[in-house]
C-alpha cells in the first residue's frame, strides 16, 4: 500500500495505545485502577493525552490495549471517548487481554499485544501505526514524526527526548550518527553517549514508535515464533531494528505543541507519588509548564454534568477562598483555605480547615479544622475533622504513605486503619 500524495499522512495512520500496565510505583493510587486511568489535571486521566495528541493530529483510528484491572480505564473511554462514528471511517477499540490467541496466554508483552490482534489492525486497512504509551503527559503533533518517517525511509522512528546526558541513565539511549540515525540502543546506560554536536545531552526513548504497517506485521509474526524473545518493543523488537535495518530519532521538542507560554518542550513520566504530585502542582503556577487552556490543542475527555464551583463563608478564620489553585465543577469551597492546590470534580472542604500543596481526586469530602499540606488524596476519601498531614513525617508515616520527596498519600484503607487503632 503507497502512501496516499493527497491525504495527511495521519490519515492513513492508526494509534495502537499500549494502556495495559499497573504502574506500581503510584502504589496505592493503582490498588483499584492501571495507571492510564488514574486522575489528572483536576478533569482529565492519564491516558486522555495520548488520545488526544492522536485525535488533534488527525488521526482517526485507535485501538487502546488494556490488561491490569481495566474497569474504569473502559468505563472512562465508553464515556468520554464515544464519539467516532464508523460511517465517517473513524474507530476507537477497545482489545483486553481475551485469551484470543491461547486459553493460558495474556499479554506476553508490549509488542505481543499488538501481534494478539494483528487481524484488528489489518482490518483498518491503513499504512501507518504509532505506537504509543498511555501514561505520559505531553502534547505532541503525531504528523511531523510521521512526515519525518516517510522523508527518511526508515523502518522505525523512535520518539526522543533531549536531556542531560547524566540524567539519561535512567532511559533507554540512542546512539545517533550526524542524520540522527540510531547506530546503538543502550538500556540504562552508567555512560550515556552524547548527541552529535551536542555532547552534554542525550536522546532518551519516550516509548514512541512509527511504523509502516507491513514491515512491523512481519517483524511481530518473527518475533511471536522465538522462544527466547520477551515479545517486547524496547528489549527486542528495537534493537533488532537497530542492528539489521534502519531506525531513525525523532526529537520531541520538533513536534512538541506549546501555546507560546510555555518555555521548553513538556513531557512527563508521572509513574511516582513525587512525580504525580509536582505534575499536578505545577499547572497552579502563575505560568505553568504545561498549558491546559490552549484551545487549539485541546485535551478531550469525559467531561461531567457539573454545577459550578462555589465558595462560601466570609468571616474571619473562616473565609472560603482559593490562591494560585485549580478548582474543578461541584466543588464547594466552605469557609477554607486553599492555596497552591488542585481539587478534582466534586470535592467539598468545611469551615476552619486549610489546605495547601494538596492534590485531592474526585469526591474528597475534608473535615472542619483539618490541615493538609504536600499531600495526594485518593478518590472519594473522607479526612476527619481535625486531621493534620504534613507538619510531622514521624506522625505521618505512622499512618499513610509517605514518599520520598515527603508527599503523603492519603487512602480511606488507611484512615479506616488509623480510625481502628485511635478509636
Amino acid at each position: 500500500m503507497l502512501p496516499k500524495p493527497n491525504q495527511r499522512l495521519s490519515s492513513q495512520a492508526m494509534a495502537f495505545v499500549l494502556a495495559g500496565g499497573r504502574g506500581s510505583r503510584l502504589k496505592e493510587l493503582t490498588d483499584r485502577r492501571a495507571k492510564p486511568a488514574v486522575h489528572f489535571g483536576g478533569k482529565t486521566r492519564i491516558i486522555d493525552f495520548a488520545l488526544s495528541n492522536a485525535l488533534n493530529s488527525g488521526i482517526r483510528k485507535m485501538a487502546v490495549a488494556t490488561q491490569y484491572k481495566a474497569h474504569s480505564l473502559i468505563r472512562h473511554m465508553q464515556r468520554g471517548w464515544g464519539f467516532f462514528r464508523a460511517e465517517r471511517n473513524e474507530y476507537l477499540d477497545i482489545l483486553p487481554a481475551s485469551q484470543r490467541v491461547a486459553e493460558n496466554k495474556w499479554y506476553l508483552g508490549t509488542a505481543d499485544a499488538v501481534t494478539q490482534n494483528i487481524d484488528i489492525v489489518d482490518s483498518y486497512d491503513i499504512k501507518y501505526v504509532v505506537i504509543l504509551a498511555g501514561d505520559h503527559i505531553y502534547k505532541m503533533d503525531y504528523e511531523i514524526m510521521l512526515a519525518e518517517h516517510v522523508a527518511t525511509g526508515a523502518d522505525v522512528t523512535i520518539g526522543c527526548l533531549t536531556v542531560p546526558r547524566m540524567e539519561a541513565t535512567a532511559f533507554g539511549v540512542m546512539h545517533v550518527d550526524p542524520t540522527m540515525r540510531i547506530t546503538e540502543f543502550l538500556e540504562k546506560p552508567k555512560d550515556p553517549p552524547g548527541i552529535p554536536g551536542d555532547p552534554e545531552h542525550a536522546l532518551a526513548s519516550m516509548g514512541i514508535y512509527v511504523f509502516d504497517w507491513a514491515f512491523l506485521r512481519d517483524l511481530l509474526i518473527r518475533d511471536a515464533e522465538d522462544e527466547n524473545s520477551s515479545h517486547d518493543f524496547g528489549n527486542d523488537i528495537i534493537p533488532q531494528i537497530v542492528k539489521n535495518g534502519k531506525a531513525q530519532a525523532h526529537r520531541f521538542a520538533d513536534s512538541c505543541v506549546t501555546s507560546g507560554l510555555e518555555t521548553e518542550p513538556y513531557w512527563r513520566d508521572v509513574g511516582t507519588i513525587d512525580a504525580f504530585w509536582q505534575a499536578n502542582v505545577d499547572l497552579t503556577d502563575f505560568i505553568p509548564k504545561l498549558d491546559l487552556y490552549d484551545n487549539e490543542w485541546p485535551i478531550w475527555t469525559y467531561s461531567e454534568i457539573a454545577p459550578p464551583a462555589k465558595f462560601i463563608h466570609d468571616e474571619d478564620n473562616r473565609r472560603g477562598f482559593a490562591i494560585s489553585s485549580l478548582v474543578a465543577g461541584d466543588c464547594i469551597i466552605s469557609g477554607t483555605e486553599v492555596r497552591n492546590s488542585l481539587l478534582f470534580t466534586g470535592c467539598r472542604t468545611h469551615s476552619f480547615s486549610s489546605l495547601e500543596y494538596v492534590v485531592a481526586l474526585p469526591k474528597v469530602d475534608i473535615g472542619r479544622k483539618a490541615e493538609l499540606t504536600r499531600c495526594v488524596i485518593d478518590s472519594g476519601v473522607t479526612i476527619p475533622e481535625g486531621l493534620v498531614v504534613g507538619q510531622d513525617p514521624d506522625e505521618d508515616e505512622k499512618w499513610f504513605r509517605r514518599s520520598e520527596g515527603g508527599i503523603v498519600l492519603i487512602t480511606q484503607a488507611m484512615l479506616d486503619a488509623r480510625a481502628r487503632v485511635i478509636g
